[in-house]
């Protein structure tokens, strides 16, 4: 992990009005240590498998064989979470324990389970794997959202031509709507090519990314121009 030391993010008092639409190269768990608890509204993210991912051109995931950074990095994110807020993540059925008892460390509860049908198998071994999958966590007693999304939902495929492992927008924007309010700030701290950032950006959201990759976070930054 990028060891190099954060620079200090304004607290929760200015937040609002110096990191709005940002996205910052680096170690979030380190820049996740400097932003004042409470700064963000929702956390929709995309973290590593820890599966050694591989695509077909070469292209690789950081940190994907190292788990080293999945307690530290859910402990930040539930700190930065303001009170009574929502986390969802997507994670890897085959190490689900790992996510799952590093959620509940952090002190999340799981408030529900995410299943996202592809058209397509990505993979095939003892069977041809055709669904994605994320927790919805919650932090404290948030209120019921006003639309309730399906927890399964049907998935387009995004090509994967900007990172090796892409979300679609058209699975992120209705979870944005239905767990965050316009203006608040949606934060993702493993935000690979922006697609959390740009589909809050879309949504009249406030964004705030991290991305350890250099390239990928150039990326994101060019999406959201």
């Amino acid at each position: 992990m990028n060891t190099a030391q954060a620079k200090p993010i304004p607290t929760v008092q200015s937040f609002h009005e110096n990191m709005k639409d940002r996205v910052l190269l680096g170690d979030c768990v380190q820049i996740m240590r400097s932003i004042a608890p409470g700064c963000a509204d929702f956390v929709l993210t995309d973290p590593p498998y820890l599966v050694r991912y591989c695509d077909r051109s070469g292209r690789r995931i950081a940190n994907d064989a190292d788990a080293s950074w999945l307690v530290p990095a859910f402990a930040e994110i539930f700190r930065v979470l303001r009170r009574d807020s929502f986390c969802v993540t997507f994670y890897s059925w085959s190490h689900a324990d790992k996510f799952i008892a590093a959620w509940r460390a952090a002190g999340f509860h799981l408030g529900g389970h995410l299943t996202f049908t592809k058209p397509y198998a990505s993979k095939e071994r003892f069977l041809r794997y055709h669904h994605e999958n994320a927790y919805l966590l919650t932090k404290g007693n948030p209120a019921l959202p006003a639309v309730r999304i399906p927890d399964v939902l049907a998935w387009n495929y995004s090509g994967n031509r900007l990172h090796p492992t892409q979300k679609p927008l058209g699975i992120l924007t209705p979870i944005i709507k239905s767990f965050s309010q316009p203006e608040d700030v949606v934060m993702d701290p493993f935000c690979g090519s922006g697609s959390t950032l740009l589909a809050a950006k879309l949504a009249g959201r406030r964004f705030l990314g991290i991305e350890l990759d250099e390239h990928y976070c150039n990326v994101a930054r060019d999406r959201l121009c």
